[in-house]
């Protein structure tokens, strides 16, 4: 398995126990304070679940019932170093959250780095545009547009898929003959579950209103507005942030 842009090892987490049988993780990011806290957020995670982790310099090994996994930290610039990517032999490649960040021709590179290796493709939580306010307030659409344009601006792999990477993707994995599947995985923020919740929406406000103001400065007076608007009502607000699931075999 071929984990890119791994964080702290999410997905490492969620499929290893799920997967079964001996497995052998290559965990790559550009961040070395996120793969230098692999250690000891794997640590809590195999205490908490009565797993058993023998951690060493380079490489660690965690045993579960019925499973067994070998887990590779590696640091490589997927920006700028995708051909240093060690796909050989890999069975898996995914990714979390990744897909709506790269551009096209990245993302057209990685899939035939996969297609070469004869390999699986999982990406999680893949942003697909669908955003949906209750209640909805004036301005909604308009800031939604401005964010959508700037999820479409550089984040270091050229001009980024944004909402639109889940339909590319998709159309180009089939095309590589790939079968491909799709499940739903929203977002769903409620400000009347918890406190956490509105700190959530709070923030969505925040950062949806920045980016909206950054992408056309002229917006400024009608987005801080619609923040006004939204902090307003934000104690019965809920909020839909439409993210795709996508499986290639």
């Amino acid at each position: 398995m071929l984990d890119l842009a791994c964080g702290t090892g999410a997905n490492l987490r969620e499929l290893a126990p799920r997967l079964g049988g001996s497995q052998c993780w290559t965990l790559v990011d550009h961040d070395p304070a996120l793969l230098g806290a692999l250690p000891g957020v794997l640590a809590a995670w195999t205490q908490a679940n009565g797993f058993v982790l023998e951690a060493g310099a380079t490489r660690m090994h965690i045993e579960g019932p019925g499973w067994n996994a070998e887990v590779r930290p590696v640091c490589i610039d997927l920006a700028l170093e995708l051909g240093a990517v060690p796909f050989a032999g890999t069975r898996l490649v995914t990714a979390s959250a990744l897909l709506d960040l790269v551009s096209a021709s990245w993302l057209d590179a990685l899939f035939a780095h996969a297609r070469m290796a004869g390999a699986a493709m999982l990406f999680a939580l893949n942003v697909d545009g669908r955003i949906a306010w209750n209640p909805p307030v004036a301005g909604d659409a308009e800031v939604d547009r401005l964010f959508a344009s700037h999820q479409r601006r550089d984040k270091g792999f050229g001009p980024a898929l944004g909402g639109t990477a889940v339909s590319f993707a998709v159309s180009r994995l089939r095309a590589l003959k790939y079968e491909v599947a799709q499940a739903a995985s929203d977002w769903r923020i409620d400000a009347g579950e918890n406190a956490s919740g509105t700190a959530m929406l709070t923030a969505m406000v925040e950062g949806m209103g920045a980016a909206a103001i950054e992408q056309d400065p002229t917006a400024r007076a009608s987005v801080s507005e619609w923040m006004q608007r939204r902090i307003d009502v934000l104690d019965h607000t809920s909020l839909c942030i439409g993210h795709q699931e996508i499986l290639a075999t």
